[in-house]
């Protein structure tokens, strides 16, 4: 048999990842941390209490599998929407259809494939139905639901987590897909070498659609064994997600490694910002914040070579640039830490918010102008470098002991 033959049969043409999607939670695989004996959501589950959730997750961790295997299990009505394609309207059809099957005893489940695209307006619709019982909501997205969906709905549901697929269960569902193929449309020749396997899973990371779409692309694209090579022929290049998310993931995970003085691990989160495209000049400002943040004058010398990367940025460009935000990536990593500044700074602000909110002293005001000495101002103030050793009072008298700077 061909790709012809196979592909003239429309009834074979469903993409794999869907053939071989798991139909019982004992096939359901790489989500122990939520799926697993004893866990809070497997004794849900198994007690037949449905509840609203929202499963967060990156792409094919297996979020709408698990939400069709929760509906089977309860033999609930499964209502699937796409936010991409829905609407009120939708929504409101799903509320009549989970009414009709409310007066025979079945409870509905609406589904919303990445609901963080929902519109407030859109979030708001599902609202009354959930808190009245018409139907449990189960949502995915991959995005940060505190970001993307409203407050009220959440309160209203629990959010899930969803990990990338480990990569011992994405070997397994590789294997599987193989097998598959192998068995259903058995070609000349074909077999799949263990380096290739390997390759899938590395360049996967974790995504069980993208491994299995890569398993049928190269069964049908390979005439004989599917080597590691072919698999890289085929996929080239994969781009890094990069979304909301992993900006503020990546720039805190950034920052804390420049702060824990571990030079590899900046040097790393760099590189994933710049090949996913991140702004250098963001990066830069990441930098600066750091050298004042946490290096401050344990070594000045800190700011002035991340504002010299800065500078370089924005006079060179990418990807020259990259050099200059390595070099002071390493050295403000490297450098000692004082966070005596941050810390000093805040403790004043926070006092002067607090109450502690006082005038200078009389000796220390604007003495400029003619009447100045009527109201004491600038009296009995001494030109420090006229006498440097006299001891004078800069604090307002109400804290005169405070001492900000912790040494």
């Amino acid at each position: 048999m061909n790709l012809f033959d196979v592909l003239e049969d429309s009834n074979k043409q469903m993409p794999l990842a869907e053939i071989l999607r798991p139909k019982t939670l004992d096939e359901y695989l790489g989500q122990t941390n939520v799926i697993s004996q004893n866990s809070p959501i497997y004794n849900l589950i198994m007690a037949k209490r449905l509840f609203s959730f929202i499963l967060w997750g990156p792409p094919g961790c297996g979020k709408t599998t698990l939400a069709r295997l929760i509906a089977n299990y309860h033999n609930a009505n499964f209502i699937e929407l796409s936010a991409v394609t829905s609407g009120v309207k939708d929504v409101k059809d799903a509320v009549t259809s989970a009414k009709e099957a409310l007066r025979t005893g079945v409870r509905t489940i609406v589904f919303i494939d990445e609901i963080h695209r929902y519109s407030k307006t859109q979030q708001d619709a599902l609202l009354p139905h959930i808190e009245n019982g018409t139907f449990h909501l189960m949502g995915s997205t991959t995005e940060n639901p505190s970001f993307q969906v409203i407050p009220a709905l959440l309160s209203r549901a629990q959010v899930v987590i969803l990990n990338p697929i480990d990569d011992l269960s994405i070997k397994k569902i590789i294997q599987k897909g193989y097998d598959y193929l192998l068995k259903t449309y058995p070609l000349q020749g074909a077999k799949v070498s263990d380096e290739a396997i390997e390759t899938i899973v590395k360049l996967s990371r974790g995504d069980a659609r993208f491994a299995l779409n890569t398993v049928e692309n190269s069964y049908f694209a390979t005439k004989g064994e599917i080597t590691k090579e072919i698999i890289e022929t085929l996929l080239q290049k994969r781009t890094a997600k990069y979304g909301i998310d992993e900006h503020y993931d990546l720039a805190s995970a950034y920052q804390k490694s420049l702060r824990g003085s571990d030079a590899d691990a900046a040097i790393y989160y760099l590189a994933k910002m710049l090949v996913s495209g991140e702004d250098p000049r963001f990066i830069a400002r990441r930098l600066l914040v750091v050298a004042s943040e946490d290096v401050g004058n344990a070594d000045f010398r800190a700011l002035l070579i991340a504002e010299a990367a800065l500078r370089a940025v924005e006079h060179l460009g990418m990807p020259e640039g990259r050099i200059a935000l390595a070099q002071a990536t390493e050295f403000v990593a490297r450098a000692k830490k004082s966070n005596r500044a941050i810390c000093a700074i805040d403790e004043a602000i926070s006092d002067i918010k607090n109450g502690l909110d006082f005038k200078p002293p009389l000796h220390l005001r604007d003495a400029h102008y003619k009447d100045a000495s009527k109201y004491g101002f600038g009296v009995d103030y001494i030109y420090t470098h006229d006498a440097p050793d006299v001891y004078q009072q800069f604090l307002p008298d109400e804290i005169a002991d405070k001492k900000y700077f912790k040494y």
